[in-house]
């Protein structure tokens, strides 16, 4: 019989700069259990990626403290998840399953997301920003693609705003897992998943695209999530920040910027070549 208790690489950081976050989107972030606000604990899926993250964050951020720590899991990721609470972004409010909030009065839509792995449950600037620009699109009887669909959050939105056809793609496999836990708690979205890589995709055609991934990504993909977008479609980009976008755009000319939002240095655009899918 095997007693050995699993063990989860993180890393213990102090103080906390303000781009922390920022920087660690290009690594395979776990969870982040935020100890205090001047000291965090950051877990990874591999001794590796956490080494690799160390090593960068070192460099990067030179006041930085950084403790390597083997965490035994007890249960670690349910506990620090627990303090979660329902987000609301206009008229979706987007709650954990313990949290769900009475039906609003104003008739807000409510979308259940279990928070597992890290996987977008509302409280990310990018997500709140993906939230607010898709309901500034008219998506009724239109197909729609989430690109990187992690918890599928975004996918779940638009089949709930009234989306013909959703497909979320992601090419983690445990991504799609959790996004199809959460699509087993909101029935009314009409959503297919799949496991797959945007950069091996066939061509395909939706009215809008949505891709909340990192700046480097949005531009090395660029090519590929164009080929997405139907005529008159929309692409709503986000996860890059502020200092990013001029690099970024630039890889989706010449299509034009429709709409622009920020929060916290975050950014999301929405990207036009022609025609119309606002609410007006």
């Amino acid at each position: 019989m095997n007693d050995k208790v699993r063990t989860w690489p993180a890393l213990d950081v102090r103080p906390v700069p303000e781009l922390l976050q920022a920087a660690l989107t290009d690594y395979d972030v776990v969870a982040i259990d935020e100890r205090s606000p001047d000291e965090w604990r950051i877990f990874f899926t591999t001794d590796a990626e956490r080494d690799r993250a160390a090593s960068a964050l070192r460099a990067e951020f030179h006041d930085l403290v950084i403790e390597p720590v083997d965490v035994p899991d007890e249960n670690w990721a349910a506990r620090s998840q627990a303090s979660l609470r329902a987000v609301r972004v206009g008229n979706i409010v987007v709650a954990p399953p313990w949290d769900v909030p009475a039906a609003p009065q104003d008739g807000a839509t409510v979308i259940l997301i279990q928070p597992s792995m890290g996987f977008g449950t509302g409280h990310h600037a990018t997500t709140r920003l993906c939230l607010a620009a898709l309901q500034r699109l008219d998506l009724r009887g239109r197909a729609v693609i989430d690109v990187g669909t992690g918890s599928g959050v975004l996918a779940i939105a638009a089949g709930l705003l009234g989306a013909a056809r959703v497909v979320g793609i992601d090419d983690d496999a445990d991504a799609i897992g959790a996004a199809r836990e959460n699509l087993d708690l909101n029935a009314r979205a009409r959503v297919t998943l799949a496991v797959r890589d945007l950069r091996s995709a066939d061509r395909a055609s939706a009215d809008v695209v949505v891709a909340n991934l990192t700046g480097g990504l949005l531009e090395a993909t660029a090519h590929q999530l164009l080929r997405l977008v139907a005529n008159g479609g929309r692409l709503v980009l986000s996860g890059l920040m502020k200092d990013e976008e001029r690099q970024v755009l630039a890889a989706f000319s010449p299509w034009t910027v429709e709409h622009r939002a920020e929060e916290d240095e975050w950014v999301c655009f929405t990207l036009c070549s022609g025609g119309g899918l606002d609410r007006g």
